[in-house]
């Protein structure tokens, strides 16, 4: 099933991406916010912090949730501190 996963942090960045794997949507939203968090300025001990209290745990429900949720017809959104991710089905 194909789906498109968007993603906000507050105030710094939005993006969206599409495919068919919960695997390399986790991985491309640890790349991407990745990035956003290295340009945000904040200090390498906040920038671990960030990913360590909002990225992970979010990477971690995508996997273990986002899958069931599209396969049953439903979006699948969570949030974490500053960090929204959303899954819904592809049009």
């Amino acid at each position: 099933m194909t789906f498109k996963m968007t993603w906000a942090m507050i105030g710094e960045h939005m993006d969206e991406w599409s495919g068919t794997s919960y695997e390399q949507a986790s991985n491309i939203l640890k790349e991407r916010v990745g990035s956003a968090v290295d340009a945000s300025g904040l200090n390498a001990e906040a920038q671990t912090h960030f990913r360590q209290t909002f990225l992970a745990p979010l990477r971690h429900s995508l996997a273990s949730e986002g899958p069931a949720a599209l396969e049953s017809g439903h979006h699948w959104s969570a949030a974490a501190g500053p960090l929204l991710v959303a899954l819904t089905p592809a049009a």
